[in-house]
């Protein structure tokens, strides 16, 4: 088994990006912004940025590497005032992490007007799109999917096309996941996939409308959630307020159930379901899949294993306990820890609670395994904390295959699940057992049909074909950037 994996390197998939738009004359647009970015900081935490239409009806851009409090302060969100605005969250998963130029929003010029674009999701054919736009004598400043979005709006609006219609013209050429913001000098729109792969919602703010990649960022600012955003869609929001353009007829429903599963935040809804209760019910449903006779407790993985374990608890009949303290302020960080604390890992995030778990038989409730590095070292620390016996749980299926959707998830070949059977993937992480929940689970405890979900992580489905040199470009790309 080749599992030799950084243990201070996160074991879940990572996160989407997180997107914000708002349309609304008379009120802080950058702050609200700012506000709605950081309610969907756990999308993305490599660089932030912020788009608005000034005074003068001209396209204001400030954007940097680091977390949303690190690249804006009161002085700089001063400088951004206007009507409009977006905001983009990045997590990397087509171009480099560590370039300024990757960073979003996009701005581009087009005959008559400008735009600035952000985007969640990732396309499968980039490359194909970037060598017909070079070969016209269009030159990239990034290497990003993101700026070929924009780059094939701005082509189509130099032919004198309206921008809807240039939106409309592009989604025509995009294949994958994409939920796209994006500003011109007097409109904002909002744009998803025919899949709806990723989530884009619509809220009310005193007559004016904002656009999120998740319902609580909507909250935060005091706007009240009115739709998502249809998939195939443009939602065009101006000062006359929102209209709707079907620019796409709606494919399969396939929003990514890890969602639900891990991504999402629990205050967010999805499918018109809490995501809190939705993960509270699949811990139900595991501790039926899944008991675990003559337990002593269940803790859960904070933050996201905890509604889960929460809602095993309750119906297994086992009292939930706090085993496990996380350090919320931990982020993302420069500063590599030492040998020492990188030998103890997963320390530096989690510790556990030694009174609570000390001579117990313990239930650990997660919501997913990837590689094994994190469930293995979790498991080390509680057995050398004095638990007795400890069994894992986890509220989704084994993950098997690899996204190309916008999540990063590690190659086949370090997907533990993907060449190993339950039997051995306990064995590896130290595990007296080990139970996931079963697919049929998983979606019951969504309450939307099944048909409604992409599941290609879990069952090699994928809605969207994904292209064979794609799979292996992915492959390459993961190397290069274990290696940076």
């Amino acid at each position: 088994m080749n599992l030799d994996f950084n243990l201070y390197q996160d074991d879940r998939p990572e996160e989407a990006c997180g997107v914000f738009g708002i349309f609304a004359p008379g009120e802080d647009v950058a702050k609200l912004t700012y506000f709605g970015l950081h309610a969907l900081q756990h999308r993305g935490q490599e660089s932030a940025g912020i788009a608005v239409v000034d005074d003068n009806k001209s396209i204001i851009i400030y954007k940097d590497m680091g977390l949303i409090t690190q690249v804006f302060n009161e002085r700089n969100l001063a400088s951004l005032h206007g009507d409009i605005a977006i905001g983009h969250n990045r997590y990397s998963t087509t171009g480099s992490s560590i370039h300024w130029e990757n960073a979003q929003p996009i701005y581009k010029t087009f005959e008559g007007g400008s735009l600035a674009l952000a985007h969640n999701g990732n396309l499968i054919n980039t490359q194909e799109l970037r060598y017909a736009l070079s070969k016209n004598g269009l030159r990239f400043r990034s290497t990003s999917d993101s700026e070929v979005i924009a780059t094939l709006i701005a082509s189509y609006a130099d032919k004198g096309m309206k921008v809807e219609d240039a939106i409309a013209a592009t989604m025509k050429q995009l294949k994958g996941a994409y939920s796209l913001v994006i500003l011109t000098e007097n409109k904002l729109y909002a744009v998803r996939d025919p899949y709806g792969v990723r989530p884009l919602a619509i809220g009310k703010l005193n007559g004016f409308y904002a656009v999120a990649s998740e319902s609580c960022a909507l909250n935060i600012i005091g706007a009240d959630y009115v739709r998502d955003v249809n998939p195939g869609e443009i939602a065009v929001i101006d000062k006359d307020g929102l209209t709707s353009l079907q620019a796409i007829e709606p494919a399969k429903p396939s929003l990514c159930i890890f969602e639900f599963v891990y991504f999402a935040r629990p205050d967010t809804r999805l499918y018109d379901r809490l995501l809190y209760s939705a993960r509270e019910a699949m811990g139900a449903e595991l501790a039926k899949e899944q008991p675990c006779e003559g337990a002593d407790l269940v803790i859960g993985v904070p933050d996201s294993g905890v509604p889960s374990a929460i809602g095993y608890a309750h119906k297994s009949g086992l009292p939930y306990r706090e085993g496990l303290v996380k350090n919320r302020y931990i982020g993302r960080t420069f500063i590599q820890p030492t040998q020492t604390i990188r030998q103890t890992g997963i320390r530096l995030k989690l510790n556990p609670l030694c009174e609570v778990i000390k001579g117990k038989k313990i239930v650990v409730v997660d919501d997913s395994i990837v590689r094994g590095n994190t469930s293995k070292k979790i498991i080390e620390i509680l057995k050398e904390a004095g638990a007795r016996e400890v069994h894992m749980r986890i509220s989704s299926p084994p993950v098997k295959w690899p996204c190309f959707y916008g999540i990063d998830t590690a190659e086949q070949e370090q997907l533990i699940a993907a060449n190993n059977k339950v039997e051995a993937i306990r064995e590896y992480i130290g595990a007296d057992s080990l139970g996931y929940l079963s697919i049929r689970g998983l979606v019951k405890s969504t309450k939307a049909k099944r048909d409604n979900f992409c599941l290609a992580c879990f069952d090699g489905s994928y809605p969207i074909e994904v292209p064979e040199d794609l799979k292996i470009t992915k492959l390459m790309l993961e190397e290069e950037k274990a290696k940076s």
